[in-house]
Order: structure tokens, then sequence, then C-alpha cells
């Protein structure tokens, strides 16, 4: 899911910007800063061992938007005390108890 606010964050920006994006995901911090995502999508979508990459819909998206915008990835601690990533988590959890989510169909894929 933080890769896809990500995502939704950025696309919903309608022309190129300086980004700085705070987020308590490590796997969405290492992908894209680490050049993880950029090394799947060289060699076809496939880890380093072969093995296929996951979320592969998100990371393209993600590695598109990268390339639009000017885009820092910041790593803050989760449920450490700072008051953007604990709002953030509190809007989450009541947006994950709404009844009526809408279907990830990627992800049922």
């Amino acid at each position: 899911m933080e890769v896809l606010a990500a995502i939704a964050g950025l696309e919903a920006l309608r022309y190129k910007c300086k980004v700085t994006l705070y987020t308590d995901s490590q796997y969405l911090t290492n992908t894209i800063t680490k050049g993880w995502a950029k090394g799947w999508r060289a060699r076809g979508w496939k880890k380093k061992d072969n093995s296929a990459a996951l979320n592969v819909d998100l990371w393209i998206r993600m590695l598109d938007l990268c390339e639009k915008h000017d885009l820092e990835i910041v790593w803050v601690k989760g449920h450490a005390g700072n008051p953007e990533n604990e709002r953030c988590d509190e809007l989450a959890v009541a947006a994950a108890q709404e009844k009526e989510l809408l279907v990830d169909a990627e992800y049922e894929k």
C-alpha cells in the first residue's frame, strides 16, 4: 500500500515537480534509492537470483514517475513519534476500516 500511496500522490501532480517523499517503507525506499527496480526492469522484471520481481505493475508506474519528477525519497522510522507519519498511519487505518473498499484488480490476479 505504501508504494501505491506514493504513486497516487505523484500521479496527482500535473507537471514536473521537485518532490521530497517521506515514507516509513524500507521496501519503497530501498527499491528506488538502491536501484533495485531499475535492475529488475533491465533484467525483464527478474531479481538477481532470477526469481520474479513482485508488484511489477506498481514498479513500472513508480519508475515512470521517478523519471518524470525530481524525486528525493527520505525514510522515516514508523511509529516513532513523527507527527506527520503518525497522522498518515491514522488515516490509512481509518481508510482500511471503510465498508466499501475498492478492489485492487492487479493484486487479485
